[in-house]
Order: structure tokens, then C-alpha cells, then sequence
């Protein structure tokens, strides 16, 4: 199971769910230091910054970054929970949630694991460039896209709702 999370419950979350893995998702990584329970080579680090087109001084999520999230996912044991989080646990954090449902399921439906996120999230909104590209590089022929587009933009919030996903 994957949960998501902030960076505030990042240590809480990890140490309730006895997680073994987790990815980061955030322009500042040097603010997060790394719960004690996690390996070093069991916690991915991407920075970068939550948006969705191009504005000079940002790091826009790439290529790169949902092919090193894959990798990392794909080579999950899921022998213990992973935890995914950003710096609010609203957009970084659950499109690589649902990206990550998306690949290690890819007989499920995406509108059906959208719909999930959004049923144990009423504040989620998965960042709209990372679905996109992951959604290029898994072979999904815009399906990802349209599935995020049709749950909408969760509730406005300082701090995402966590949750738990199940990747049934």
C-alpha cells in the first residue's frame, strides 16, 4: 500500500504504517531528513517544484524525474507500506501516487484509481505535468490525463488530507 502524506506527517506516517520506503517530492529536499527507519537507498529525493508549465526560476517536473519515480516504484518489494509526500501532500505527492498505482497495476482502470484517490482524498490534485508525462512513458494513450481531469481539483487547503492507497 502506498500512503501519502506531507512533509509535516512524513515522520509520523512513516513510523505509524512501518513503511520501508519513501519518495520525496520537492523543490527544497534539504528540509526533509530522512526518517530513521528508512535506508538511505530506500528513499528517492527528486526536486522539484510544483507546476505545471514552464516560469523561469522553477523546476518543472520532467522526463527524467517520473522515469527515475518508476524505476523506484517498480523495484518495490511491497513487503512494508511506501510513503509518497511533498511539501503540502496535495499535487506532487498524489500524482505520484496515482502514477505509481498506474504502473504497478496496468490492468486497472485509471479512472477507477482516480476515482479512489478522490474518495480517500477530498483535497488531492495530482500535478497535471507529472500524470502527463507518466502517462506518455506507461503507454496510456491519454487516459491517466482524462481520469485526473474528471475528479477536478480537490478542496482548497494549507495541508493535504493523508491517506492510504490500496493497490488492489
Amino acid at each position: 500500500m502506498i500512503h501519502v502524506c506531507s512533509l509535516a506527517r512524513l515522520h509520523a506516517t512513516v513510523e505509524e504504517t512501518r513503511a520501508r520506503r519513501v519518495i520525496t517530492l520537492m523543490r527544497d529536499v534539504e528540509l526533509v531528513r530522512r526518517p530513521p527507519t528508512i535506508e538511505h537507498a530506500d528513499h528517492l529525493l527528486l526536486r522539484l517544484d510544483d507546476i505545471s508549465e514552464h516560469i523561469d526560476g522553477y523546476t518543472m517536473p520532467g522526463e527524467a524525474h517520473v522515469a527515475e519515480l518508476l524505476t523506484f516504484v517498480r523495484a518495490w518489494d511491497r513487503a512494508a507500506p511506501l510513503v509518497i509526500h511533498c511539501y503540502a501532500g496535495v499535487s506532487r505527492s498524489t500524482a505520484g501516487a496515482f502514477v505509481s498505482a498506474c504502473a504497478l497495476n496496468p490492468r486497472r482502470a485509471e479512472l477507477e484509481i482516480a476515482k479512489d484517490i478522490r474518495r480517500l482524498s477530498p483535497t488531492a490534485t495530482p500535478n497535471i505535468r507529472i500524470v502527463t508525462l507518466a502517462d506518455k512513458i506507461l503507454g496510456r494513450d491519454g487516459r491517466m490525463v482524462a481520469a485526473v481531469e474528471a475528479i477536478g481539483r480537490g478542496i482548497a487547503c494549507y495541508e493535504g488530507h493523508p491517506f492510504r492507497l490500496d493497490l488492489i
